[in-house]
């Protein structure tokens, strides 16, 4: 097959038929096309033999690809159903992602769009409505929900990635409802065994004993609220999500632990009490932006007793010179407005607020194995996940966990706790001189 790349494309006179949707493809291609593709017009390209292939089953689909090339115009032909996908499930298309990974797209050249313009039809790159679940490009967000991290725009982006439905986080989460990494003994731990195992590294780490006072930020479903509380710690805790916190709420009544357990529906800067032995926040970080991190660090070491500990648990890049923003797919239908760097800038903010690191540890190959078993939960559970949140939403959630489980494998992000203090007047320790905890 001929294959047409920008600046090789021909003018309209030599050219003697129109190109077809595959010679299309393969011109918004860098490279090879790995596994097999195919067009509702008869045409396809890639090996023959691929045990994947990609089908464009409509003229939505090549607009879709056509007008954003990349991760974002593949998600959206493929969450709308304008792409069917053979050889995986669409719970955990681990496998063909994994095929795919060398696949990288480009922006045509002017010619090159002019070429397949006049091959689709001009009506075929005019921009269309994408799929319902994807949520506003950033710059439309400033109008309609204020400032990036402002507390207005915040709320909205955890409503809009957390009040899914509390069954279909139940049917992927598992028991637990933990939407965090497991932290594993062995690879032959449930994901339950190692959600537990991480709640107790978290609670040794934080030297947390009865009696005492814990904050969690960014709870959740209050997994490590009822953690503590059951060993008689007093919690506070809190959450953006409203259905999150209701869930949290009934579940603590349910095992009888209102009397030190409590998880508000809140911003947690908006959090009063202070003077707590320690605080944990798990998963918060990637929302909360990176030119806040001052802000945040100096909220955690406001709310510590001279001597109390805080973990702070959360995604980062490999490295901290990469932007911080997330790619197209993640910030328009997952993390809108999430930001990652790496482990270095955020020990620096610690550190650069007068709180002292006394531990970090890096934990990416245990959260690859727990997107692992989200996939499976999602595909062992589609047809009730996909009757509550419907098809799109269900393969949006396959899509970002087994990208992501690809993501942690390949190190193109990592998952990192820092275990800090924060002093008193006299400067010392109140911990012991080695690791106190069992990993």
């Amino acid at each position: 097959m001929t294959t047409f790349k920008d600046s090789q494309l021909p003018p309209f006179s030599e050219l003697g038929t129109k190109l077809s949707i595959a010679e299309i493809f393969e011109t918004l291609v860098d490279g090879g096309v790995p596994i097999r593709f195919s067009a509702y017009d008869g045409s396809s390209t890639g090996p023959d033999d691929s045990k994947f292939s990609l089908e464009i089953t409509t003229p939505r689909g090549i607009n879709y690809i056509a007008t954003a090339p990349g991760d974002l115009g593949m998600a959206r032909a493929y969450i709308s159903g304008d792409m069917a996908v053979d050889g995986v499930h669409p719970g955990d298309p681990y496998d063909i992602l994994k095929a795919m990974t060398d696949l990288k797209f480009r922006r045509p050249s002017a010619l090159a769009l002019v070429t397949i313009a006049r091959s689709l039809g001009w009506d075929a790159l005019k921009p269309i409505a994408p799929p319902p679940q994807e949520t506003l490009p950033r710059w439309r967000r400033i109008a309609l929900e204020g400032l990036r991290h402002s507390k207005n725009r915040d709320a909205e982006v955890i409503h809009h990635h957390y009040d899914v439905s509390n069954r279909f986080y139940e049917l992927v989460l598992g028991p637990s409802m933990t939407y965090t990494c497991a932290c594993y003994a062995d690879e032959n731990q449930t994901l339950e065994q190692a959600q537990e195992n991480k709640y107790r590294l978290v609670f040794e780490k934080l030297r947390l004993k009865e009696g005492d006072r814990l904050l969690d930020i960014g709870c959740g479903w209050g997994g490590m609220v009822r953690y503590a509380a059951r060993r008689g710690v007093k919690v506070i805790g809190a959450t953006l999500s409203k259905e999150q916190a209701e869930w949290a709420q009934a579940k603590i009544v349910e095992e009888g632990l209102q009397d030190l357990a409590e998880v508000r529906h809140s911003d947690y800067r908006d959090i009063a009490e202070s003077g707590f032995d320690a605080l944990s926040s798990i998963g918060l970080t990637e929302h909360i932006g990176v030119q806040n991190y001052p802000s945040y660090f100096g909220f955690i070491k406001s709310k510590l007793r001279d001597g109390g500990l805080f973990l702070n648990h959360c995604i980062t890049r490999p490295d901290n010179t990469r932007t911080t923003k997330a790619g197209d797919f993640i910030d328009r239908y997952v993390f809108p407005d999430g930001e990652l760097i790496g482990s270095g800038r955020i020990i620096t903010d610690i550190q650069n607020m007068g709180l002292e690191v006394l531990h970090e540890e890096n934990l990416r190959p245990h959260y690859a194995l727990t997107l692992h078993e989200w996939c499976k939960n999602l595909v062992a559970n589609w047809d009730e996940c996909v009757e509550e949140v419907g098809e799109g939403t269900a393969k949006v959630w396959g899509l970002y966990m087994a990208g992501s489980q690809l993501g942690f494998e390949r190190n193109v992000v990592q998952l990192h706790q820092v275990l800090g203090m924060k002093l008193g007047d006299k400067q010392t320790w109140d911990v012991p001189l080695r690791p106190w905890w069992n990993a």
